[in-house]
């Protein structure tokens, strides 16, 4: 198999974090390539690769699947390890991956992702904090329910895959996600493809308007780690 899988920025799209840092977790092997956002609107220039204008895609040979969890699950078809091997835990994964695929709006709105940054956030709206308390819920019920180190067990899995963009916000924004949450938060940031990311992340010029405005309505920036140009 000769995987391609499409990414774009590595400060900014969670997105693209999620089905990337799965494959490598997996030791599948993959070519890199990289569509970075440079403009206000990147939709046409996308849609050369990608049928919804976004990323990430994942090409082998003529098929592309072009949404994240689409590709986990195209990947669980096709190696294992990408589920948990115990029933009960794989139907909890499957449970927590598709409540982030299709949840908290208000943290992806409040807090965007921006590695290369430290945030004194303002003020948390009522949506934000019960985003957060859900989050850590979600956390500490998989590491007690499945002995961890992983939210689901003793492996990496798309649960974690799904959760690492979190991992990040959490620290550019000092979100409290109890005690357990943050052992797996600094679990997961030393893992050395979250490491590899993010000196990717920090090593990027492009600065891209529309995810700067998000970071200045966030708080206010108290560090700020990334090339300068």
């Amino acid at each position: 198999m000769a995987y391609t899988l499409i990414t774009a920025n590595r400060n900014y799209s969670s997105w693209s974090l999620r089905p990337w840092i799965l494959m490598k977790a997996l030791g599948l092997a993959f070519t890199d390539r990289l569509e970075p956002f440079t403009g206000p609107e990147n939709y046409e220039d996308f849609r050369s690769f990608s049928p919804t204008g976004q990323v990430p895609v994942l090409v082998d040979g003529e098929t592309r699947i072009w949404d994240s969890l689409g590709i986990a699950l195209y990947l669980a078809e096709r190696h294992p390890g990408v589920w948990p091997a115990h029933a009960d835990a794989r139907a909890w994964a499957y449970c927590v991956v598709t409540e982030m695929h299709a949840g908290f709006g208000a943290l992806r709105n409040d807090c965007t992702m921006n590695i290369g940054v430290r945030v004194a956030p303002n003020p948390k709206r009522a949506a934000l904090e019960r985003d957060i308390a859900r989050i850590a819920e979600i956390w500490a019920e998989g590491l007690s329910r499945f002995g961890g180190p992983w939210l689901a067990g003793d492996s990496f899995t798309a649960a974690d895959a799904f959760y690492a963009p979190v991992a990040y916000r959490v620290r550019t924004y000092g979100l409290d996600v109890g005690a357990a949450g943050q052992a797996w938060v600094d679990r997961i940031l030393a893992h050395p493809a979250m490491q590899e990311w993010e000196e990717a992340a920090l090593a990027e010029g492009w600065r891209e308007a529309a995810h700067e405005a998000e970071l200045l309505a966030a708080g206010r920036i108290t560090a700020d780690y990334r090339r300068t140009n």
